[in-house]
């Protein structure tokens, strides 16, 4: 049976369901398979959990963020129902019946309990019957607000003795949530104030309350208040307002941060025309709406503009912002007033809508992050190989990344994502990166998007450089009869630029992509970095996240048709490729025959690779030809290829030809909608990777710790 934590808050507006989804989220990280259960669904008007009975937030956002499927909880009123006509026993029956559903293949479950309401008098009885009928341990979530030590010592103690009966179950410890919140925060006007240093509170509470001194009760995670969580997208301020739109923009993905309701001179504004801000203003200031679209054609990403009154601006003057349309500014018209549509935006909810899934993903990072969930992990009794879940996937690459601590270069230092990108790094302590380009120009960039550069973020100016490496790159390709004109012109690309740092070891990787082709990055590479002693061809590798698990496509970037040798060669670079990031390599060689049902000379080509690579590396366990259904899928194995080592449960997949790799990789990322990480290159001396020129944020964050990481392995 699996080990249940039940999760009970201690109040209203505790956030419970963000410390669920973090809690799901933290043992997924660490390859624990977890499970979640909602036993009675419940909704609050009047709290952060849920407004609509009719949608469970939480069944809705697991279902969205994870790949698990808990079953529909009991309707409130039916449980009430229950409770009220005396039938605790059948209501916990029909708990324990749904709950079985999620204990299949888990090793620990997550139960949301029920929020204490004043209207509700029961739920206290009724978390502490269900926790003891789970045969549960209590974990309680807890806000402190500004409480002292003392007051959060005597409120955490009155909630324990709800769960203090002799059969009840054990309350193991607890959750502080919210540290360091504001006292008030009108959450529709700023979402830029910050609260106090949460490590301070977190101290004192760690340091003064008495009940955490107890070895029976431990404090297992603080979570800090952050403004940016509660930042909603402009389509929310739209919804809230039952806006008309005038320009829609990219509504769906910016995000407010601070509302500005303009009525002053344009010198008086201009100060807070800053990325996140929301400008609410009646529709016939237009000399306001220009200075907005000025910003927004400056590179600004503005939240975007509400005009009230149900006042539009001249056509004319519309046609002046079509630059800034084109740039994704957002434009709403309202019918209210200025001050009714400032208090609409006041008394918006605080809450993540159910399709905010960013912004959820965003909020699991940061409960999973402030977990101690290895002192969970001893609680449990694991005796199964952890899965390596997309999540486990992430959080081991920052983990390793963290480790090597490697120099990566960003040749494109002034495009907007790269930039953000190498702050995040630098904040999470994932790489040292450097970015080349003109300083001025990628300041100016970080500042149109809110970023702020640290101070020790390494800046090249490619003009200030060029010529040192005009004498080393000459001796690296005067087999090729480079002249010292041709490579002065050659270092004028910013990737080559790059490259030959890498070449010269003055940095450890190199990660390029976001507006350059795939050739532009690789080329370079193949001239200056060149092969490993080891590796007869340069190959690449997908990293496929799909929910249950992450798979490794090769080679789906490079070779178009491969002979068996390369093929062979390319299978074992991607078998260790995969056990570098911890996927249990078992290959399989991909064709359109399984076994020796077919042949022809693409079959041959996969029979004779297979054969070559299980010769040079007896050590790994590969298999073909397979068709992609008999290596993926356990019933196809068990009739088309019942005998294979590698069938049913292949974590390598490796394609006959680049035709056949890439279609694969790019059919299955976008219709089972799965992040790919790469391509990653495999078979050079240091590590050098392309991302696609939509990458976003996010995915180069982890190909810069991918690269990382690579770098550690080339130096082995």
């Amino acid at each position: 049976m699996p080990k249940t934590f039940f999760i009970a808050p201690t109040a209203l507006n505790s956030g419970l369901t963000s410390v669920c989804l973090g809690l799901v989220r933290a043992f997924d990280n660490l390859g624990i398979r977890v499970s979640f259960f909602k036993p009675i669904a419940q909704s609050h008007s009047h709290s952060e959990e849920n407004t609509d009975s009719s949608i469970d937030m939480s069944i809705q956002f697991v279902k969205a963020k994870t790949n698990l499927s808990p079953p529909d909880p009991i309707a409130l009123k039916y449980a009430q129902t229950l409770v009220s006509k005396n039938k605790m026993g059948q209501l916990m029956e029909e708990i324990i019946g749904l709950y079985q559903h999620t204990t299949c293949d888990a090793d620990v479950v997550i139960v949301e309990g029920l929020v204490p309401d004043r209207s509700q008098p029961y739920t206290a009885k009724l978390n502490a019957e269900i926790a003891r009928n789970l045969d549960a341990e209590v974990l309680l979530v807890a806000s402190p607000g500004r409480m002292t030590a003392a007051e959060l010592d005597e409120h955490l103690e009155l909630s324990s003795r709800l769960y203090a009966a002799p059969e009840d179950p054990d309350v193991i410890g607890c959750i502080i949530n919210k540290v360091n919140a504001p006292d008030t925060l009108n959450r529709s006007i700023s979402y830029r104030e910050e609260g106090l240093d949460s490590a301070s509170y977190v101290s004192v509470y760690e340091n003064e309350c008495k009940i955490f001194n107890d070895d029976y009760f431990k404090l297992v995670g603080s979570i800090p208040w952050r403004f940016d969580l509660l930042a909603p997208r402009t389509i929310d301020i739209a919804k809230q307002l039952n806006a008309i739109y005038i320009n829609k923009g990219d509504i769906n993905n910016r995000r407010v941060s601070f509302i500005s309701v303009c009525a002053r001179t344009i010198p008086n504004m201009v100060d807070q025309l800053l990325p996140g801000t929301l400008v609410v203003t009646p529709g016939d200031r237009e000399d306001i709406i220009i200075a907005t679209c000025m910003a927004a054609c400056n590179g600004v990403p503005l939240a975007g503009i509400v005009l009230t009154g149900n006042l539009q601006p001249d056509p004319r003057t519309l046609k002046l912002c079509n630059r800034a349309f084109e740039a994704g500014l957002p434009m709403l018209s309202t019918r209210s007033d200025t001050f009714i549509t400032a208090n609409q935006l006041s008394d918006m909810s605080g809450e993540v809508p159910v399709d905010d899934l960013d912004r959820i993903e965003r909020v699991m990072e940061s409960v999973a992050n402030s977990i101690e969930v290895e002192w969970l992990r001893g609680r449990l009794n694991l005796i199964r190989e952890p899965r390596l879940s997309p999540p486990a996937f992430r959080h081991q690459l920052s983990v390793r990344a963290k480790e090597a601590n490697k120099r990566i270069v960003l040749p494109e230092g002034n495009e907007p994502r790269t930039i953000q990108a190498a702050v995040i790094c630098h904040q999470r302590s994932l790489a040292q990166c450097i970015l080349i380009g003109k300083e001025p120009e990628i300041k100016a960039v970080a500042e149109a998007q809110g970023v702020t550069l640290p101070n020790d973020i390494i800046i090249i100016d490619p003009d200030a450089v060029r010529n040192d490496y005009i004498k080393p790159m000459v001796e690296l390709r005067k087999h090729k009869g480079l002249a010292a004109d041709m490579a002065q012109a050659q270092l004028e690309d910013n990737v080559v630029l790059a490259t030959m740092m890498v070449a010269l070891n003055e940095v450890d990787g190199l990660v390029s992509g976001a507006v350059h082709t795939t050739a532009n990055t690789i080329r370079p590479a193949l001239q200056l970095i060149k092969t490993h002693p080891a590796a007869r061809v340069v190959s690449s590798v997908f990293f496929m996240c799909l929910p249950e698990q992450v798979l490794v496509y090769g080679d789906c970037a490079v070779n178009p048709d491969p002979n068996a040798q390369q093929l062979a060669d390319i299978a074992i670079q991607s078998a260790d490729s995969a056990k570098t990031f911890g996927v249990t390599p078992r290959v399989a060689m991909i064709s359109y025959s399984t076994g020796s049902s077919g042949t022809g000379d693409d079959v041959d080509k996969v029979r004779e690779a297979t054969r070559i690579a299980q010769k040079q590396r007896p050590d790994l366990i590969i298999d073909g030809p397979l068709q992609y259904d008999a290596a993926a899928i356990e019933s196809v194995a068990k009739s088309k290829a019942p005998n294979s080592p590698v069938a049913g449960k292949a974590t390598v997949f490796v394609f006959p030809d680049l035709n056949t790799g890439n279609t694969t990789y790019k059919a299955v990322q976008r219709s089972a909608n799965v992040i790919s990480i790469g391509p990653m290159l495999q078979g050079l001396n240091k590590p050098v990777n392309d991302l696609s020129r939509g990458a976003l944020v996010e995915d180069i964050v982890f190909t810069i710790a991918l690269t990382a990481v690579q770098a550690t392995q080339v130096e082995v």
